[in-house]
């Protein structure tokens, strides 16, 4: 564990949030696990528990988006880059014993203010997300109205493969549900790019 005070904070209440959601882990539970003295909280945030979860949550998020990102770009296709992130994501799982999961959902699930900072960085996280895989599907050819909604299809499919793999303790889910996701991408991809190639035969037929 990070030797530093803070950084042993965020990355115990990351771990135990995921666990344990929101609601379910208290400041002493944070403090007792990652071995902070008792006024350190107030010492690194100021703004309390809120603010010490706010950033345990953003350090998840980057690096979700970080993975993502690098498997998006680093494909020839959106389905073979969506194909590793679900691979990724189960091996996460499997490393994890079956802790890991959306740095977004336990926050979510347990409901907090609509106003609050947390809200409105959960929804950020789940746009920039979608907005990655629009990004992918429209440069392979999609046009972005189809696109956003496929992307939105793939970021609630992950969610749910998340959930399903922890409740059964079996991660194998979320690569199933990746690989027909993929197959629905390509087969997506392909039906635009054949849509936007001009039909000689049809053109001909055209009244001039």
């Amino acid at each position: 564990m990070p030797s530093d005070t803070r950084t042993r904070m965020i990355t115990t209440a990351a771990h135990l949030i995921q666990e344990r959601g929101l609601h379910g882990v208290s400041m002493r539970d944070i403090l007792a696990e990652s071995g902070a003295p008792r006024g350190s909280l107030y010492f690194h945030f100021p703004g309390g528990k809120e603010a010490l979860v706010h950033e345990a949550m953003r350090i998840g998020i980057d690096e979700a988006t970080r993975v993502l990102r690098e498997c998006l770009d680093h494909a020839e296709h959106p389905a073979e880059g969506v194909r590793a992130f679900f691979r990724a994501a189960t091996d996460e799982m499997v490393a994890s014993g079956y802790a890991f999961g959306c740095p977004v959902a336990p926050i979510v699930l347990d409901a907090p203010g609509f106003e609050s900072e947390l809200a409105a960085t959960c929804k950020t996280a789940f746009r920039e997300w979608t907005d990655m895989y629009q990004g992918a599907l429209v440069d392979a050819g999609m046009e972005p109205d189809s696109a956003a909604t496929l992307a939105r299809m793939i970021v609630a499919s992950l969610e749910g493969a998340l959930i399903m793999a922890r409740s059964e303790r079996d991660a194998a889910c979320i690569t199933q549900v990746g690989e027909e996701v993929a197959a629905l991408i390509d087969a997506r991809v392909s039906r635009g790019q054949e849509s936007a190639v001009p039909n000689p035969a049809r053109a001909a037929s055209r009244p001039s």
